[in-house]
């Protein structure tokens, strides 16, 4: 990949732009509220594309010669949808229900350039062990659980002692799977 086009992340999330840098990608950030509501009738995977491309939806009209980046990323358990947590208690039940489980990490990515929109997802299958109380309260007091979907960093102390196994990308459990993105750029590159 060259960089001629220039990316637009539009995210706050530190974790993806991190992951941006390590895969020597220029980029700048741009911030746009948008609702993040979604249809009942959706699968999680059908709610992580959704919700992303309804974050690119807001910058078509004003970017045609860049690439606009978005992702939502969502953890997924028993059919029920895992969000960021609201407090700190929240983000301790969550951990709780994900303690000993295994549950999947859902990423939708859209991709803007010239009004079309490329659209995919990746999921992971993440494993973990069986996590003590007081493994749960620690995590939560020490680090911030509140910005993550899930309650959880798996590059974070708790993924680090907690997590057993994944099936499929890391990256996808980071917040972009980073392996589908970059041929997703080169086949813009292309055209």
């Amino acid at each position: 990949m060259n960089n001629k086009i220039k990316i637009i992340l539009a995210s706050k999330s530190p974790r993806r732009q991190e992951l941006l840098r390590l895969m020597d990608i220029d980029f700048r950030i741009v911030l746009k509220e948008v609702d993040e509501s979604y249809p009942d009738n959706l699968s999680p995977e059908e709610i992580a594309v959704y919700v992303a491309e309804k974050k690119a939806r807001a910058f078509d009209e004003s970017v045609d010669d860049e690439i606009v980046l978005t992702a939502d990323t969502i953890v997924s358990i028993d059919g029920h949808i895992l969000g960021k947590p609201e407090t700190t208690e929240h983000a301790a039940e969550m951990l709780r229900l994900l303690s000993g489980r295994v549950h999947r990490v859902i990423t939708g990515v859209c991709l803007l350039y010239k009004h079309r929109f490329n659209l995919f997802h990746d999921i992971s299958e993440v494993f973990f062990r069986k996590l003590t109380e007081q493994e749960i309260l620690f995590y939560v007091e020490k680090y911030q659980p509140l910005d993550k979907a899930g309650a959880y960093g798996i590059q974070e102390w708790i993924g680090l002692i907690g997590i057993e196994r994944i099936n499929g990308s890391y990256t996808n459990v980071v917040g972009l799977p980073t392996e589908k993105l970059y041929q997703q750029l080169i086949q813009i590159e292309l055209e």
